[in-house]
């Protein structure tokens, strides 16, 4: 037993990986974030928030396009890596800053545009860090949030929460998205679109990612062994145990 909450375990487990998930070509590219720097070329935004930076990668897409970005992480690990990358490619208008989604350190209607990627499965409470989103947020400006989908079938739901949880102990959960819409809309957010899409996971490099000990890959392989056939469809299953996941893209105000 450990006495370690829900953030200090997100914070172990992303210090150590921060390298990785700036390098991941998970994260580099999609049609995701082509569409953040879409709108933020659009919004032409004077300060813009990257909740739950990551590797910044959503930073980097704003920044050309941003007077400022604040790039906004629970780990001070991961965020000296987006600073150090931010920095090599010449991108001077990004800060960092280090604080729980739940608890953000900035003061009501700070920013004029928000991007959240890959982020909220990991936060403590969801509903909390959304809130926190739309007070930092002016009224009617933009935010894009982007995330893993649970699907609405209860087997392939728990499948797929035992399988990331055996990858990173820090998961929390993957919402589905009608989950996701009533979650936003409690927060004071108004769904503009929602769009989905079908993400592949090579699972050598996803576990690597992570630094998933021996035993706990074997274990994600002995589920997938016995998972249920639709449930071995629904995620297309595939013999080194690389399968596909959801994803859903919310344009909101």
């Amino acid at each position: 037993m450990t006495d370690h909450n829900q953030h200090a375990l997100a914070q172990s487990q992303f210090g150590e990986m921060s390298a990785a998930y700036v390098e991941s070509a998970v994260h580099a590219a999609g049609a995701d974030l082509q569409t953040i720097a879409a709108r933020a070329l659009v919004a032409a935004p004077r300060h813009a928030l990257d909740l739950g930076a990551g590797g910044g990668h959503v930073a980097y897409a704003m920044a050309p396009h941003a007077a400022q970005v604040i790039a906004c992480d629970l780990s001070p690990e991961m965020l000296e890596a987006v600073a150090s990358e931010a920095a090599r490619r010449g991108l001077a208008n990004i800060a960092v800053q280090a604080a729980p989604a739940e608890a953000l350190p900035f003061a009501e209607g700070t920013f004029d545009f928000l991007a959240c990627r890959f982020s909220p499965h990991h936060w403590r409470d969801a509903e909390a860090g959304l809130r926190e989103a739309r007070r930092v947020l002016k009224a009617g400006s933009p935010a894009i949030f982007v995330d893993v989908v649970a699907p609405a079938d209860a087997a392939a739901d728990t499948h797929l929460q035992a399988v990331e949880l055996l990858r990173d102990v820090s998961h929390v959960r993957d919402y589905t998205a009608a989950q996701w819409t009533a979650m936003l809309g409690r927060a004071g957010f108004t769904a503009r679109e929602v769009r989905t899409a079908r993400l592949r996971m090579d699972f050598a490099t996803w576990t690597a990612r992570m630094r998933t000990p021996p035993e706990r890959v074997a274990a994600i392989r002995a589920l997938q062994a016995v998972a249920p056939a639709e449930v071995a469809a629904w995620f297309g299953i595939e013999a080194d145990g690389s399968f596909t996941i959801d994803t859903v893209l919310i344009e909101a105000v």
